[in-house]
């Protein structure tokens, strides 16, 4: 009777281990996915939910009290949706500023659409726009807009815009969603843009190289342009329709 029951748990054990062996190989079997893919880790304790698909508390009108949000922002089943009002801009920003992030979203826009993504954005009364002071990565409609084809490619989709053009373009169908990844890390001093999961844009974020860049810009002679790292995130209004959303922000 011992010897039985000593065979039977010696059984069991060795199941148990060969199990947990499998276990092992499979969680760490290589990514089959393409080299150029950066994967985010969706552990959602360490990220900031900016827009969830119902409110919009974490954002308000540039230069606006936080306690307003513009109209013509509507939120719209899980998206929250741009109308454009002539003469009229309301571009929208973070209530909280960021230095060092990762920015997931995603993004839809409309036929010969154009919009933008800005971070470090300052909120001043001399201007009545974002992109005064906060660097943008684009969003457009790169069939039909005609910035596509001007700039050397720098105000495609996810262009650092004027600067640094994507190394392909990698747009959903129009009508379609796109994601987008935008990473700006003051610590390793690189940003870069991930579209659809491919990484298009990639650019260096230490003084020097950064100042050099802006110089060959339309913002060279911009005195506020870029001039404090710490600001806010920008979704803009450049008179088309445009929508956006699961937004979300991890700290690094």
């Amino acid at each position: 009777m011992k010897t039985r029951t000593f065979t039977l748990a010696i059984f069991s054990f060795m199941a148990f281990i060969s199990c947990k062996e499998e276990k092992k190989e499979v969680k760490e079997s290589p990514a089959t996915a393409d080299t150029k893919t950066e994967m985010i880790s969706e552990d959602t304790d360490e990220w900031l939910v900016l827009f969830d698909g119902s409110s919009t508390d974490a954002w308000h009108g540039y230069n606006e009290p936080e306690d307003t949000f513009p109209e013509n922002w509507k939120v719209e089943g899980d998206a929250l949706v741009f109308y454009p009002k002539e003469g009229e801009n309301h571009t929208i920003v973070t209530d909280e500023e960021f230095t060092s992030f990762i920015l997931s979203l995603e993004w839809k826009i409309s036929e010969g659409g154009n919009s933008g993504i800005m971070w470090a954005v300052q909120e001043m009364p001399e201007y009545n726009r974002a992109y005064y002071t906060g660097p943008e990565i684009q969003v457009l409609d790169n069939q039909k807009h005609p910035d596509a084809n001007v700039g050397g490619k720098t105000h495609q989709a996810g262009a650092l815009y004027d600067m640094v053009p994507p190394s392909e373009d990698v747009s959903s169908p129009l009508g379609s969603w796109n994601t987008y990844e935008i990473e700006i890390n003051h610590n390793t001093k690189e940003g870069r843009v991930t579209h659809n999961g491919v990484v298009v844009t990639e650019f260096p974020l230490d003084e020097e190289a950064w100042k050099a860049m802006v110089a060959n810009s339309k913002f060279a002679d911009w005195k506020d342009f870029a001039g404090d790292w710490t600001g806010k995130i920008a979704l803009q209004d450049h008179d088309d329709k445009v929508a956006y959303r699961n937004i979300k922000i991890k700290k690094l």
